[in-house]
């Protein structure tokens, strides 16, 4: 399982008084960076090998400004050439909000799918939900 903190600011909230919902995916997207970099150590822009085919965010309760969320993030499934990462947004110990990304392994010069290494594989089978 990865972790990520973040601290919500002012900007994040809406008029409401809660984060705003489009914040989720921005953190969930940030809290992907680990994995981002088991398949780009140098996270170099120009050979990026990956594309986000899908994203969801499910709330299951309101989120406030004035208490840290953090991010988990586990792997659900591994295919040949894509995975699908399970993500939580948890605040005052209550899983306020989830989501789901699945992911690609593209080569953007050729336009087509890289199957996924088994180097890679064994990393990402590490942080699946036990």
């Amino acid at each position: 399982m990865f972790s990520y903190t973040v601290m919500p600011g002012f900007s994040d909230s809406d008029a409401l008084g809660h984060i705003n919902n489009t914040r989720l995916p921005v953190w969930f997207e940030n809290a992907r960076d680990p994995i981002f970099k088991i398949f780009t150590p140098e996270y170099n822009l120009k050979v990026w090998p990956l594309i986000l085919a899908r994203i969801t965010v499910d709330f299951q309760q309101q989120i406030y400004l004035d208490a840290e969320i953090e991010v988990k993030t586990t792997m659900m499934k591994i295919g040949n050439s894509s995975f699908t990462i399970k993500q939580q947004a948890w605040q005052n110990g209550q899983c306020a909000a989830t989501g789901e990304a699945t992911m690609v392994h593209f080569d953007y010069q050729t336009k087509k799918t890289i199957r996924i290494s088994d180097e890679i594989r064994e990393q990402l089978e590490q942080h699946f939900e036990h």
